[in-house]
């Protein structure tokens, strides 16, 4: 995964997809809000795709069931920390990763 943003590790990107999806790239979650989480980095549709749901946006241009495929949830996610709040757009990074997360490439040789 390449660096969407300066400062944004591969290691952020690790935490962030554990705490948010626990790796699944089927994961969904509703929201109290009406808004549903999708795939691995559980990317919001009130902001970012289309559902036909309580869409306001669609800032990866894109519909949601789209997200559940890696690829495109990884071009999504770039997209999303471009923003200005950047990677703390994600509650579950902003709770349980910020921090050194050094131990997330152990045996990575990276």
């Amino acid at each position: 995964m390449a660096t969407a943003k300066p400062g944004v590790s591969l290691a952020d990107w690790v935490c962030l997809i554990e705490n948010e999806s626990g790796y699944n790239t089927r994961a969904t979650n509703k929201n109290k809000d009406g808004s549903t989480d999708y795939g691995l980095f559980q990317i919001n549709s009130k902001y970012w795709c289309l559902d036909g749901g309580v869409s306001r946006a669609n800032g990866c241009n894109i519909n949601c069931q789209e997200l559940f495929k890696p690829g495109v949830a990884i071009s999504c996610a770039k997209r999303v920390v471009r923003d200005p709040n950047g990677i703390r757009a994600w509650v579950g990074w902003v709770t349980r990763c910020n921090r050194d997360l050094s131990h997330f490439l152990d045996g990575c040789g990276v």
